[in-house]
């Protein structure tokens, strides 16, 4: 059967490249290995408790209507109105490094005003780097890459600020081992401090089924446990796909939301040897515990919805010698965003770094037992920020490295996918284009906006501009 585009994967930026398509009545289909929708942002529910993954908080939050937003952008292009999405806003969150505690919140005065009175020296230099991030264009065209770390230095001369800033910058979108390209740091920025966070009410769950219904409604072919086997090219340009089932799809144009690397191992071996180097592998990879507990967070004391914390200098973002680094990660609280409805159980995830090479090579009793003890370390390292909680725990799941690559696909469990990004979503093979996180936008809303934008550019303008086409492009 033949399509104006194969979608593969269908995560955030494919669900949201196939409504995109679809409302401008493109034959779009839709494969998805796994049987549920939402690839890295997705949920699940073991032993009657209902679990988000890859959701800490939708970053990007601006109130309906906000001109030249990322989030009025992408709901504008998906013709979803902005109440739909039932969005709580943070109360706050913080940055924690040794000696110092920063609370933001989605006004920018809030951290301002905690900057100056936790590092009064640094504050000028603080308002330089957003005035930086906001004069820098999110259009242009691809360059040389600029380390992120080395202006924020520049512009701050405090080393535990430096790192405190890093923290959420790092954490929620950098595959780049201790820095990030100064381009990815505007858009990280901007997405979290200059923007701001929220949560869906009744976590991703929601958000997902309003998308795969729209997909639906327009026309979109969506299919679940659908893998593709293999990236049919010829003569330099994909064709299509065969599945693991054995059928074939042709399409004019793929987009991928796989990651480079195993899109171009989809194209065989002789491409994947051709294209790929070990510069492309992503490192970086995490383990994470969901707390189920008795008591709200906010009773315990941790008020915050999302804490990014260090609790040794200098902040280090690699991949651990070990199984986990438990001295930096995140915290997110669900209750303690605000909701008409909150989540029917209090959670706390506990999020940190982890090396995925001694997870992938566990045998299954070495990797349960592993676990437990990794868990163990990165919440006794939890315990020195917030005092004694666990005994408050009723119940208690983590993932590692292991199943992520198992549930995703990505080599490694690498969340954030290859260090080198194209933003122009451009592969060496003609007609097979790259979206999602290694096309270069982060998080849930720049997961979409990655899908939406390689859409408009790849399949609906070339369309448009087709001397016998009457499409029109519009946001």
């Amino acid at each position: 059967m033949h399509h104006d585009a194969i979608l593969i994967g269908a995560g955030m930026s494919g669900l949201a490249a196939a409504l995109r398509l679809a409302l401008f009545g493109k034959d779009v289909v839709v494969l998805e290995r796994h049987n549920l929708w939402g690839g890295l942002n997705s949920f699940y529910t073991k032993d009657g408790h209902a679990f988000d993954v890859g959701l800490h908080a939708l970053t990007n939050f601006v109130p309906a209507g906000t001109r030249g937003a990322a989030l009025t952008k992408v709901l504008r292009q998906l013709r979803i109105r902005h109440a739909e999405l039932k969005l709580g806003q943070q109360r706050h969150s913080e940055l924690r490094v040794p000696g110092a505690r920063l609370r933001f919140s989605n006004e920018l005065d809030l951290l301002t005003s905690e900057i100056e009175r936790e590092f009064p020296g640094q504050v000028d230099g603080f308002r330089r780097l957003v005035s930086l991030v906001e004069s820098t264009s999110l259009d242009e065209e691809p360059g040389a890459e600029t380390s992120g770390r080395a202006v924020l230095e520049d512009c701050i001369g405090d080393r535990r600020l430096v790192d405190a800033l890093l923290l959420p910058l790092f954490y929620y979108g950098s595959a780049r081992e201790d820095d990030v390209d100064w381009t990815q740091l505007t858009v990280l920025f901007r997405a979290i401090f200059l923007e701001g966070l929220s949560r869906p009410e009744g976590g991703i769950r929601p958000l997902i089924n309003l998308l795969v219904k729209r997909c639906k409604r327009a026309g979109a072919d969506l299919r679940l446990s659908a893998g593709v086997a293999r990236i049919l090219t010829k003569d330099g340009r994909a064709r299509g796909v065969e599945l693991e089932s054995g059928e074939v799809l042709t399409a004019d144009t793929i987009l991928s939301s796989a990651g480079f690397v195993e899109t171009m191992e989809l194209c065989g071996e002789e491409v994947a040897a051709a294209h790929t180097g070990p510069a492309d592998h992503g490192r970086l990879s995490f383990l994470e515990v969901i707390s189920v507990l008795d008591t709200p967070p906010a009773e315990l004391g941790f008020g915050a919805a999302t804490c990014f914390y260090s609790t040794r200098e200098p902040f280090r973002y690699r991949r651990p010698e070990g199984t986990i680094d438990p001295f930096s990660g995140v915290l997110s609280a669900p209750t303690n965003f605000e909701a008409d409805r909150p989540p029917a159980e209090p959670l706390l995830r506990a999020t940190v770094l982890a090396n995925p090479a001694p997870w992938l090579a566990f045998g299954e009793d070495e990797y349960r037992a592993a676990k437990d003890e990794a868990c163990e370390r990165a919440l006794a390292e939890v315990d020195t920020l917030l005092g004694p909680w666990q005994s408050h725990t009723t119940y208690r799941d983590s993932f590692t490295p292991r199943t992520v690559q198992r549930f995703t696909g990505h080599r490694a469990g690498a969340i954030y996918g290859s260090p080198r990004k194209r933003k122009d979503g451009r592969t060496p093979i003609d007609a097979l284009v790259l979206m999602g996180t290694d096309q270069g936008y982060l998080g849930v809303v720049g997961a979409m906006m990655s899908g939406i934008a390689m859409a408009n550019r790849h399949v609906i303008a070339p369309a448009a501009s087709s001397p016998s086409s009457t499409v029109e492009v519009r946001a």
